[in-house]
């Protein structure tokens, strides 16, 4: 792996640029790939090779790059206006979105609040479920309920209720505190699954009994915890999660930043188990992956309590300069036209058995702890024994190497610590997807099984 002489583009990402998630010092050192542009489910990067994205450029880009209803839908809207205010003004490609958004949602969901990413949509939720508390009288309700392993964004109010320490422990002295419910995805053994789901729901029962006049609301990501490494609900988990919170009035916030737009193998998670939250948080996928937009989904209960007068100050005072983006707006209106004219969903069964059949082999590698799947959703934990449970080192950096390895071949995909992530494009075909599974394969044989080939590298990814 000679480093070649780096391109000014590479030349002015060292010197100027700060990546997100990235160990700066590591990135310095090595050779960058500069992506130029995108034909569906391709990167192409300055040199003209051509990579599978196989994380769906972060779990954003769900129609291929360069579709061209959206590449349309985006040149029609800026010939139009751009952007304009949704503080005393309307939009018609807000408005219409929203329409379609409620008509696509969990029955009970009716009205939404734009913003522009995940982050900000829970953030979002979090403010109105507490201040809805505030404005009908339950004072005493201030509390939340998170899961540990969750993970639902990096503002401030986001990462209070997450439960990654590595993410999140240097901030502990600026944060609240909400009670912290084990997730059920969390097991030492495969064999200690349902132990662990029982647990969880014992917990939770527990906690509503003793403390449910408190609570304001629960958060959750539904059917799959993202960034805690792809965790995997039992089936009934959400379902029961969603009776136990409605029996003590505890609003459901459900984080579908990763799951929703048919990754899951449903349009939204929530459909798989028939739950309607009291709050939806939408992102990620909404514009195809060509947009930042964000979308927070309540209920009429919930926006009755902010209606008022201008001297009871009922009003929901946030807000942010982009939000109802027109291009944005355009662009996700043109992503469910592609769900309805190319029967996205309709397909989706096809490519998941498919996605299935081809992990069985790796399933059967010797450091392969477990493969987790949810439709189009992968994760495939590493370890270095395990017989006896033992995690590789920290330094091994194990799950960066076979994301190094799957590049040289042509696949882009990005670990979480030794998980190795894959989330095709939903306009994968089933060969595309065989393909970057026998890629995946093959390099965590190569990383694990002839550890010399990167011996005293220091991989970028991580």
């Amino acid at each position: 792996m000679a480093k070649r002489k780096l391109s000014q583009v590479a030349k002015w990402d060292h010197e100027f640029v700060w990546h997100p998630f990235t160990q700066m010092q590591d990135w310095l050192a090595q050779e960058p790939v500069v992506i130029e542009r995108g034909e569906g489910v391709y990167l192409i990067d300055e040199n003209g090779k051509k990579y599978y994205d196989g994380v769906s450029s972060l779990w954003v880009n769900i129609h291929g790059h360069n579709h061209p209803t959206l590449n349309a839908a985006l040149k029609e809207q800026v010939d139009k206006i751009a952007h304009s205010t949704l503080l005393g003004l309307v939009s018609p490609p807000s408005a219409q979105l929203c329409k379609e958004l409620v008509e696509l949602a969990p029955e009970g969901l009716n009205k939404v609040f734009l913003s522009d990413d995940g982050s900000t949509a829970i953030e979002i939720a979090i403010k109105m479920a507490y201040q809805y508390r505030q404005q009908v009288g339950q004072t005493e309700k201030t509390k939340f309920i998170s899961l540990n392993a969750g993970y639902h964004g990096d503002t401030l109010g986001t990462v209070s209720v997450g439960g990654i320490q590595l993410f999140h422990q240097v901030f502990h002295n600026l944060l609240f505190k909400p009670i912290t419910l084990p997730s059920p995805g969390v097991y030492r053994d495969v064999a200690d699954r349902e132990a662990s789901f029982e647990e969880s729901l014992a917990e939770l029962e527990r906690i509503l009994d003793e403390e449910g006049h408190q609570i304001t609301a629960l958060v959750m990501e539904p059917l799959v915890q993202a960034a805690a490494g792809m965790l995997v609900m039992p089936h009934g988990y959400l379902k029961r999660v969603r009776e136990l919170t409605a029996a003590h009035d505890v609003f459901l916030i459900v984080d579908e930043v990763a799951t929703g737009f048919g990754r899951t193998g449903t349009f939204f998670a929530c459909e798989q188990e028939g739950v309607s939250p009291d709050f939806m948080t939408l992102s990620k996928g909404i514009t195809g992956g060509y947009m930042p937009l964000a979308a927070t989904l309540t209920t009429q209960r919930v926006f009755d309590a902010f209606l008022g007068t201008f001297e009871e100050k009922k009003t929901f005072y946030h807000g942010h300069s982009y939000t109802g983006n027109a291009l944005a707006c355009a662009v996700a209106l043109a992503s469910l036209q592609v769900f309805r004219d190319e029967k996205v969903m309709e397909g989706l069964p096809r490519k998941i058995e498919a996605f299935t059949n081809a992990l069985k082999p790796i399933e059967q590698l010797e450091h392969v702890k477990e493969v987790r799947q949810r439709g189009l959703i992968v994760g495939i934990e590493l370890e270095q024994d395990v017989a006896t449970h033992t995690p590789y080192r920290p330094n091994d950096a194990v799950g960066a190497k076979v994301a190094v390895l799957a590049r040289e071949s042509g696949l882009i995909c990005r670990p979480i610590g030794d998980v190795v992530i894959l989330m095709p494009p939903l306009v994968s075909t089933v060969e595309q997807i065989e393909d970057m599974v026998r890629i995946v394969g093959e390099s965590i044989r190569i990383a694990t099984e002839e550890e010399h080939v990167l011996e005293g590298m220091r991989p970028i990814i991580l």
